[in-house]
């Protein structure tokens, strides 16, 4: 049984199909990004050295249609409050949330809306909001794609992905963050009465 969800997308552009460090998409849809490198489909068991990652992302930048852009930490405030809005709205529960100069993560526990539309609802917000803020035009897009979902069904898995999420920006070097919508995870499960 579904539990909840570990929600992740990126920046535009910014974990392509060939990404060395493998991906889970099914195919190259842009032909001008073929030649980077072969396509794996999945993590890599063995990841690339930094270096190796970031000629990557050089190369790709001359070929993809939009520049590559970041996040700065004021523009996660923006987001953030943009996800703060969508999850009182909607009534979602968030249990954690990591957002990173090119890619979020949010741990997030079942809800009537699916998955897929809590990614798109969270994202059409905060592109609306860094839009009205002048740190996105109108024509680049700010978010690469529908994004991944992992599903959760035990109280394991739930610790798992919250301590992941966590420790996310201390592994970039970033300040740790404790957004105000985030509750802390207390165990709860399904039919869970105790």
């Amino acid at each position: 049984m579904v539990a909840g969800y570990h929600l992740v997308w990126t920046a535009y552009g910014w974990w392509l199909p060939n990404d060395p460090r493998g991906s889970w998409s099914q195919d190259v849809r842009v032909e001008k990004i073929e030649p980077l490198g072969e396509m794996h489909y999945g993590r890599k068991a063995k990841q690339p050295l930094p270096a190796e990652l970031r000629r990557f992302y050089e190369e790709a930048a001359d070929l993809l249609k939009h520049p590559l852009l970041t996040f700065s930490q004021d523009d996660f405030e923006i987001i953030a409050k943009a996800f703060s809005d969508v999850i009182e709205e909607r009534g979602y529960t968030c249990y954690q949330c990591a957002i990173m100069p090119e890619h979020v993560h949010l741990l997030m526990r079942r809800h009537r809306d699916k998955a897929e539309v809590m990614i798109e609802l969270l994202q059409n917000k905060s592109r609306e909001l860094l839009i009205e803020a002048g740190i996105r035009s109108a024509t680049h897009p700010v978010w690469g794609g529908p994004g991944w979902k992992g599903f959760l069904s035990t109280r394991a898995d739930f610790y798992r992905v919250e301590e992941y999420i966590r420790r996310n920006p201390e592994k970039e070097r970033l300040s740790g963050q404790c957004w105000p919508f985030v509750t802390p995870y207390d165990g709860w499960m399904p039919g869970y009465r105790g």
